[in-house]
């Protein structure tokens, strides 16, 4: 492997980080930016979003959601198993697991797909594929009519 295959994956880890982070606090704009201009992000069974402020839109309208449904609203995503696959200098795949707590507990849990460009010195989602496993029956995502 050569050193800017390695640097490559180290900024894409970053992004896939930062990806949780943002979420978990609520910093939609900050995450958005993590998209490039056009990209995707799709949640299985829902419309992909498509540019920043869709993403930003929907996450606003969660963030909602889950702050009227908890006594202390919080959610905490864990990612794991993080799979990188750096195909050129500024093209890369990645595969991973997710779960999400709530102050319920364990809420979520699934796999996230991504397709990531090099724009600069960032690493940056083309396209994200969120894909639910499961959820806790009791848990907030439960009480949603439309997937996580």
């Amino acid at each position: 492997m050569e050193l800017w295959q390695l640097i490559a994956r180290e900024l894409i880890r970053a992004t896939i980080t930062r990806y949780a982070h943002c979420a978990d606090r609520g910093r939609f704009a900050d995450l958005a930016e993590l998209f490039t201009e056009d990209g995707i992000l799709e949640i299985e069974g829902r419309p992909p979003l498509q540019g920043r402020a869709a993403i930003v839109a929907f996450l606003g309208n969660i963030k909602t959601n889950l702050a009227a449904g908890a006594a202390r609203p919080f959610i905490r995503h864990h990612v794991s198993s993080i799979e990188i696959a750096v195909d050129s200098p500024g093209d890369a795949a990645a595969w991973s697991y997710f779960l999400a707590v709530t102050d319920h507990g364990p809420d979520h849990w699934g796999r996230y797909r991504d397709r990531l460009t090099r724009v600069g010195d960032r690493w940056l989602f083309r396209h994200r594929l969120v894909r639910p496993d499961g959820r806790a029956p009791q848990g907030w995502s439960a009480t949603r009519t439309e997937p996580c």
